[in-house]
């Protein structure tokens, strides 16, 4: 029997399952990640699927308020132990405390350079996002990938 969606509550374990599937797809298919240079064609698909994401998922946004309900959203919350910095009119300052996909790359044995290739890729999805809904600046100052203890997002004006 098919369980719809809202009858079936994932736990945090397989939540982040489904994340560390989609980082192994990346790993596999990026074969040499250091390599691809931040305008490679994996950079400019996963951008694409950020925009097409912005246009589908999270719409325009006119208030940063509305985009962080979407954002930070349940179970996604969870699963990047997120916690929101600061959220003004102007800025939304998240840090995420946990990352599946850096799990993943370090279960398969991917090496400290191709998990920060790996990484920089990834968010081309949230740069798209950004992008595709009107966001004026995006920025990353620190990730879990390069070593950090958390990954910092920070959007500006939207």
């Amino acid at each position: 029997m098919f369980v719809q969606p809202d009858e079936k509550a994932y736990t945090l374990n397989e939540a982040r399952a489904m994340f560390e599937h989609r980082a192994l797809w990346l790993y596999y298919l990026a074969e040499n990640p250091a390599n691809e240079g931040g305008d490679g064609p994996l950079h400019k698909a996963i951008r694409k699927c950020g925009l097409y994401h912005a246009a589908v998922k999270f719409g325009k946004f006119e208030t940063i308020e509305k985009f962080n309900e979407l954002f930070t959203a349940e179970p996604v919350r969870s699963v990047f132990e997120m916690e929101i910095v600061e959220k003004t009119d102007e800025k939304l300052s998240v840090d995420f405390h946990y990352c599946p996909l850096v799990e993943a790359w370090k279960k398969v044995g991917a090496s400290d350079e191709d998990i920060a290739a790996l990484c920089d890729i990834a968010m081309e999805g949230d740069r798209g996002i950004i992008e595709g809904i009107g966001g004026t600046k995006f920025e990353l100052p620190k990730t879990i990938a390069n070593g950090d203890d958390v990954c910092q997002i920070r959007i500006s004006t939207l």
